[in-house]
């Protein structure tokens, strides 16, 4: 047998006894003996940042990757950050889209003019009668029901997001956030709307304890936690007895999501605030000035994302970093399911990400 070395020629197979393992290798081009966890082997292993590297020849300085750590994922043999490569989507619509959600295999956008779109997949898109013209702000998913609120006190239900039927609100006010949490739907709006429902059907007012406008909503850790204008910060266990906590902000914040153990609520100029409780709060620095509108939480990552395009990533939602997203509309809502990111904004725009 020839020694191993200089002059491998293409296609000799070579057995390598090393104790009682057995390599069998079809060796292509010169290949370089690399030590593999301390052991001489001809298959080296490719470089791999953020991940698992795969099995290849050493002599290759091309990065591949078998698996990534959290908060990474596989794009073309790399691990990128989750939420970091996006791609456009043709959505059918030039309407503005305000929010998104995912559940039952389906995810929902929502928008102006009552426009409401069904996706399985992220990539195709049909739009549905929602039988309103009103302008809709939110969208959740609990229950086996979809529930979307937007002006005039407007709310729809749905259980597959394709047909919808009217709510009464009791109210005139609009709607601009809604959660599901603890068997519980609870939907805000302006002048501290705040509506509760066990079945999204029948609805109750609560009171809120402001006047504020509330802009989002979110539940996590055994609590809701609404936000608004003027730096508003609620929470509530029930849905009924509401606190108001200090935000250590006088700027809006559009929206919230849980995630990881932690609260994280966006706003005006940039504005990002984390905390574990909902009560006790602390100010992030997110790197733009751009108002952020929306925010999801999946595979271990926060995304957010706001104006002229923004997108911001964090896996742990302290240390944020800016990603490319195509795009200089303004983005307005996100939502996680599937594997994927799907993010909606003005002119009817959908990015997605996986």
């Amino acid at each position: 047998m020839r020694s191993l070395g200089k002059g491998l020629y293409k296609n000799v197979g070579i057995a390598l006894i090393l104790g009682a393992v057995i390599f069998l290798v079809a060796c292509e081009d010169t290949l370089a003996i690399c030590n593999v966890n301390g052991v001489p082997s001809i298959i080296c292993p490719y470089s791999c940042a953020n991940g698992t590297a795969a099995e290849g020849n050493s002599s290759s300085s091309e990065e591949r990757c078998a698996s990534c750590n959290d908060g990474f994922i596989l794009s073309e043999g790399r691990c990128v950050a989750n939420g970091s490569a996006w791609t456009n989507r043709t959505s059918g619509t030039t309407e503005t889209l305000n929010a998104i959600t995912y559940g039952n295999s389906t995810f929902v956008a929502v928008g102006r003019g009552g426009t409401i779109l069904t996706s399985s997949d992220g990539s195709s898109w049909s739009s549905r009668t929602s039988g309103t013209s009103r302008h809709i702000y939110g969208i959740t998913y609990g229950g086996s029901t979809f529930v979307v609120v937007g002006s005039g006190g407007t709310i729809l239900t749905s259980s597959d997001g394709s047909s919808w039927s009217s709510r009464t609100s009791g109210t005139t006010q609009w709607l601009q956030g809604i959660a599901y949490g603890n068997s519980l739907f609870v939907a805000v709006g302006s002048s501290g709307t705040i509506l509760t429902s066990s079945n999204g059907s029948n609805w109750s007012s609560q009171t809120s304890g402001t006047t504020q406008w509330h802009q989002g909503i979110a539940y996590g850790n055994s609590t809701f936690v609404a936000v608004g204008r003027g730096g508003t910060i609620l929470t509530s266990s029930n849905g009924s007895s509401w606190s108001s906590q200090t935000s250590g902000t006088p700027l809006t914040l559009y929206g919230i999501t849980y995630g990881g153990s932690t609260f994280v609520a966006v706003g005006a100029n940039g504005t990002i605030l984390t905390s574990s409780d909902g009560s006790s709060w602390s100010s992030r620095t997110s790197g733009t000035s751009r108002h952020i509108y929306g925010i999801a939480y999946g595979n271990s990552t926060f995304v957010a994302v706001g104006g002229g395009g923004t997108i911001l990533t964090s896996s742990n939602g302290s240390s944020w970093s800016s990603q490319t997203s195509g795009t200089s509309r303004w983005l307005r809502g996100i939502a996680y399911g599937n594997s994927f990111f799907a993010a909606v904004g003005n002119g009817g725009i959908i990015l997605t990400a996986r």
